[in-house]
Parts: C-alpha cells; structure tokens; sequence
C-alpha cells in the first residue's frame, strides 16, 4: 500500500530566528542612537516627523483648549466689570506719579547724552502660546506654538510680565522647545540686586533655583532679589529672576547654601514672551593684529650687537 505523508505543508517560510532579529535590532539601534548623538545625523528627520505630527497635536488638543476658553470666557465676564472700575481708580492715582516719570525719563535721557553714555539696549520680541510641555517628569520643558517659520532662533532668552522664564533650546519649523528656569541643565548667570554680588543660578527641578559658588561669608540674607547679570550675552542685564527663600550656612563647606523663588509664573501662565538674541559687540580676542615692525640691519640696535659678536 501507498505511504501518505501526513506533514502539513510549509505554509510560511522561515527566516532568521527570533534571537537572530533581536541581535540585529538591537544593534541598529544603538548605531542610530550614536549617530544622533555624536552627529545629529536624525535632526532633519526629526523635523520632518515635527511637520507631519504637530498639526495631528492641536487637532487633538483643541477640544480641551475650546472647552478651557469657554470655561474661563464665562468666568471672568463679570469679574472683567469690577476689574475695570479698579483700573480706572488705580490710573486716576497714578497719574502724578507717571507725569513725573516722564519728567525724570527726560532728564535721565539729557544726562546721558550730555555723559555720552550708551543707552541700555530695548528689549523686542515677540509673543508665543505655550501648547503642551515635555512628557519627561524630570525635565521641566514646554513647547511653544511658533517655530523656525516665525524667525525663532535657539538662545533666545523667554520672559513673561514678572521676569525670566527660560531659554529656547531647539527650533522646529512651526514649534519650538523651552527649557525653563527651573529644568536642572539651565543656568543664568545672575547678580544680588542690593549688593551686586555676582553669581550663577541652577534649576532644581522642584519648581526652585538654587544660588550656588556663593561663599559663606556673603551678604546673602532671605528677601534679596536676583537679577540678570548680563555677563552670559544672551538674557539681558536687569530682569528679574528670583527671590531669596533659604539660606544655609556650614563652617564645613566654603559656600553657603541659597535656594530662591522664581518671581516669574515658571509653571502657571501660557502666554509667553521670546525676546529677540542679543547683538554683541566684536571681542578683543578676535582683532586681528597689527604686525610688529621688522627690525632692519641697519636699525641701531643690531649695529652694536654684530660688532659684540665679532669682536677684533
């Protein structure tokens, strides 16, 4: 009688082994991971992902934005009345007060030029919304509805009504990311406001800064203001940072131990303020120059020393 093979026919082809594809991928990850990293061979398609997902994002974020802004439309009407009547009272009040700044502005102005002293640099920019922040709980990081199509650049300095938010860090074509005060790998070099004691502050990640390379021995005390020093060329001279909340002092550590409070509204407010990158003036380093003058043979100097040399 015949013989029946009752083996059920291939009906899949077999490749390389699990093991074997996991090898490999593996692999092909971490070269890609190198490349990024040493390279930057993926930026470009990174920005190419950026343009195809961020308009999928604000699809899916509006219902809850639309839902938020009706939410607060509804609640402050009324409150937008009583606000309005302070206001008016507020500016009846102040209106000495302004005609007199102007009086001094003026002043200040002829006394510059009389001096001929540089007027500080005017702060420009422009405003930007803040769409959603970083999905790292370690990072403190937002992104911002304007990107490399509206001429943000990465450095530039971010502020709000209060004082200093953060920094730009990447630029995309329609967005771009904000690293806060507050994210631990920014620093702003900063000054004491009432003893202009320089210094540089470091985010916490708690929402905090901290004031760190500050002896003990300084006159840091709780309520003083930080500002901007300016030293850095990219955030300029002058705008609030923070404010003094604890002050540890050690006699086993050379410097003091000085966490503050962001005056900004770091975590709170959406609306943004990106400041234009600062045009600095040509350092004294990068002069060329001027070539020193060839010393001739008949100079006066070397007549005495060829004849020292050959003496008869």
């Amino acid at each position: 009688m015949p013989v029946f093979d009752h083996a059920p026919p291939p009906f899949f082809r077999r490749g390389p082994s699990p093991l074997a594809l996991l090898g490999f991928y593996v692999a092909l990850s971490i070269a890609l991971f190198v490349l990024d990293l040493r390279f930057h061979a993926l930026d470009i398609l990174r920005q190419g992902i950026s343009v195809v997902t961020d308009p999928l994002q604000r699809l899916a974020q509006s219902p809850l934005r639309l839902a938020s802004d009706s939410f607060a439309y509804f609640r402050d009407l009324e409150g937008l009345q009583a606000e309005n009547s302070d206001f008016r009272a507020d500016w009846l009040a102040l209106t000495p007060k302004l005609t007199r700044l102007q009086e001094l502005e003026a002043e200040n102005a002829h006394l510059r030029n009389l001096l001929e002293l540089r007027a500080q640099d005017m702060a420009d920019g422009q405003a930007a919304r803040i769409l959603y922040t970083a999905r790292d709980p370690f990072t403190r990081r937002v992104y911002l509805d304007k990107g490399l199509n509206q001429g943000l650049q990465a450095g530039q300095p971010v502020i709000d009504t209060a004082g200093i938010v953060g920094q730009v860090t990447r630029v995309f074509p329609l967005s771009a990311e904000v690293t806060l005060l507050t994210d631990k790998d920014q620093a702003v070099p900063v000054q004491v406001l009432r003893t202009g004691q320089r210094s540089v502050t470091f985010g916490l990640g708690n929402g905090l800064v901290e004031l760190k390379y500050i002896p003990a021995n300084a006159d840091v005390v709780i309520g003083d203001q930080l500002v901007t020093s300016g030293l850095d060329g990219v955030y300029p001279a002058g705008f609030a940072v923070a404010t003094v909340t604890q002050v540890e002092r050690d006699s086993a550590y050379a410097f003091a131990r000085i966490i503050a409070m962001p005056v900004a509204a770091v975590e709170s407010h959406n609306i943004i303020m990106v400041l234009k990158s600062r045009e600095l003036p040509p350092s004294p380093e990068t002069a060329i120059p001027e070539a020193a003058p060839k010393r001739t043979a008949t100079s006066p100097r070397a007549r005495p020393a060829r004849a020292s040399a050959n003496p008869r």
